[in-house]
């Protein structure tokens, strides 16, 4: 486990908790518009200067009483086989915790769950299943030698090759059967997603005790350097988004 950067006090990442967050390094997506590539590009996390366990498990001994819980987001934290210890360690300390996760790995998101171990899930939805992807790129390749794939989805598109999109679907329903707090959220990106997609998304997530946040896209920093030259749409747009869907939720807002 990597871990590539510590933020020592939020109060907008945990709903409702005073917390850090903690960025585990190495993702298995490849969102071109993702602004965090330094913890998802191989070439960038080897430059990363690191922080050690122990020095993050001193720094929560010594924020005993101050913070109150933990966010663990990266990359992709449950793609690491000792996220489970590790977060162990984390409550037996007394911390809440919520995990970020992109939902690939439902199996490890239920035992997670099942376990005790979240206290709160935020699952990021990058698009409907079935929207189709009006952009390219080819530099991010998950085979060696790989041939290039007719992709028929964005999710499709991004997904590490050993990824089944049946995983995501698998994420959303065990959220849905509400055995932990949750939210789902979406990145809103020009060129990725029209207005009518978010009708399909709210028919496929939605539901009577569902969380659902539109968050605006940033142009800095993207792994595709081409997405730096969109401009997100006006907070308006959002807005009148969340109107449209918001009966498919139980609390559907943009968040800033």
């Amino acid at each position: 486990m990597i871990i590539g950067g510590l933020q020592k006090t939020t109060l907008i990442d945990y709903p409702g908790k005073i917390a850090c967050t903690v960025f585990l390094s190495v993702c298995n997506f490849r969102c071109p518009w993702c602004y965090s590539s330094e913890l998802v590009l191989p070439e960038k996390i080897i430059k990363q200067p690191r922080i050690s366990e122990k020095d993050f498990f001193n720094f929560l001994k010594e924020r005993k009483g101050l913070l109150e819980g933990v966010t663990i987001c990266g990359g992709e934290p449950t793609i690491n086989k000792d996220l489970p210890q590790f977060i162990e360690k984390i409550k037996r300390m007394g911390y809440f915790v919520k995990l970020d996760t992109n939902g690939s790995n439902p199996k490890m998101l239920k035992d997670l769950i099942d376990r005790g171990l979240i206290d709160y899930a935020a699952m990021d939805i990058k698009a409907s299943l079935s929207a189709k992807p009006n952009f390219q790129f080819s530099i991010f390749n998950f085979q060696t030698n790989a041939k290039p794939k007719i992709k028929k989805s964005v999710y499709e598109e991004i997904m590490g090759e050993d990824i089944k999109l049946s995983d995501i679907g698998k994420s959303v329903d065990f959220l849905k059967t509400e055995k932990v707090d949750f939210e789902f959220r979406t990145t809103v990106i020009p060129d990725i997603h029209k207005k009518e997609d978010f009708l399909k998304i709210a028919k496929w997530i939605g539901g009577k005790n569902v969380k659902y946040y539109l968050q605006n896209f940033r142009p800095e920093k993207t792994i595709d350097p081409e997405f730096e030259k969109v401009k997100p749409y006006p907070k308006e747009f959002l807005e009148d988004i969340a109107k449209e869907i918001s009966q498919y939720f139980r609390i559907c807002q943009v968040r800033y």
